[in-house]
């Protein structure tokens, strides 16, 4: 095996491992003291267009700022008699007349950047939009709470800035057996036996080595724990639904894991938005649909929550290319069955008071969300976590 190869499968390339103390041994399984709440984190990436996804179609200045790409009422799936949402969403519908969604309307931040890059590092490490944090919450809620990378799962190759902390970061893999077995190739214990033979101090370690140890104990944790499930629902054939399905698996088979993430993306539709959006949001609902059912079937909705947010919306005005440029306030998706407020959690933005852009103004800060499910659900204090103080808004 290669090492890009190697480095790429194990996840160490992008840091995505916890680096333990020396003394650990390599095989012993790691332990975690948590609850048995999850959180299910779901980034749409591209910035999706919410005002088409929750569509004011009584709004007359939305209709004459979309001549072409404006959604109708006929096309909608009605949720009041001014709102609807997209024609893709049945499936998300049904999840919301069943009283499993609060959407929440006009999230954002103070001056808010319409970089992808930015946007996003800013909603993974909840700052504000001058702060540069290395950090991301979810990896200070690694070590705050759950002192273990084991404390949350990425479904990916590669490890975002949202799961990493100073000292602790999450894991990054998509396939528990392939994780497992990288950890078993011969490039991986050559690694530690070259490192052991040098008789180093924990202190001169090779961050590498380090590395190496804690890969190979919590790959082995993992696939101990999920070979013995395999969800038998049905999930949309695709990357997205190979996400959620991998998630429900990783929950239905004991992993004391609280956090995972799982990104959806395509999003950033600045041409010919209409087919792209409408196939998009088909994939998200569908996909999401069906996870919510596994995890009803087995009995594991009752602990979980899932969290849906895009790194910003898009502007008011359709561009010429019969699309919607970056923007900056936009909806966040809860689900669950504890959900205190289902439905619609606050008004619909307000496109007669735009700010200097032509963007619409936050109402909810994102991190008031982030404290919310940190203290009502997590039951963990969200300050530290924040590093600040926000507002907490009964949600679950």
């Amino acid at each position: 095996m290669q090492r890009r190869t190697f480095l790429k499968q194990s996840g160490l390339a992008s840091g995505a491992l916890f680096v333990p103390s020396f003394l650990k041994a390599c095989d012993t399984n790691p332990t975690l003291a948590l609850g048995a709440k999850k959180l299910v984190i779901v980034q749409l990436s591209g910035g999706n267009d919410g005002l088409n996804t929750l569509v004011q179609h009584t709004n007359d200045i939305y209709l004459k700022n979309r001549p072409v790409i404006a959604q109708k009422k006929a096309q909608l799936l009605s949720v009041t008699d001014e709102l609807g949402l997209h024609e893709s969403m049945q499936a998300f519908k049904k999840l919301y007349d069943e009283g499993y969604v609060s959407i929440l309307n006009s999230v954002g931040y103070p001056n808010p950047s319409r970089s992808h890059f930015r946007s996003t590092d800013i909603w993974h490490t909840a700052s504000g939009a001058n702060d540069y944090l290395q950090t991301g919450w979810v990896g200070r809620y690694l070590e705050s709470v759950s002192k273990s990378p084991l404390g949350a799962i990425e479904v990916s190759d590669t490890l975002s800035l949202l799961m990493k902390g100073g000292s602790v970061n999450g894991i990054a893999t998509k396939d528990a057996g392939l994780f497992y077995k990288t950890t078993r190739d011969a490039y991986f214990s050559n690694v530690l036996k070259a490192n052991t033979d040098a008789h180093l101090s924990e202190h001169n370690l090779g961050y590498l080595y380090k590395t190496a140890i804690d890969a190979k104990s919590s790959a082995s944790y993992i696939y101990e724990k999920t070979k013995v499930y395999e969800s038998k629902a049905t999930y949309p054939n695709n990357a997205f639904g190979k996400q959620l399905k991998t998630i429900s698996e990783f929950i239905n088979s004991g992993l004391e894991t609280q956090i995972f993430y799982a990104t959806l993306g395509g999003f950033d539709t600045h041409a010919n938005q209409i087919n792209s959006q409408k196939r998009l949001l088909k994939v998200y609902a569908d996909g999401i649909a069906a996870f919510m059912a596994d995890l009803e079937n087995t009995d594991a909705l009752k602990d979980t929550v899932v969290m849906t947010f895009s790194e910003f919306g898009r502007r008011l005005k359709q561009n010429t290319a019969n699309g919607t440029d970056h923007g900056a306030a936009n909806m966040v998706f809860l689900m669950g069955d504890k959900l205190k407020h289902p439905g619609i959690y606050n008004k619909a933005p307000d496109l007669l008071d735009l700010d200097a852009n032509g963007d619409i103004k936050y109402q909810l800060d994102f991190r008031d969300i982030y404290a919310s499910l940190l203290k009502e659900w997590l039951k963990t204090d969200p300050a530290t976590i924040l590093n600040g103080s926000f507002q907490t808004l009964g949600l679950v």
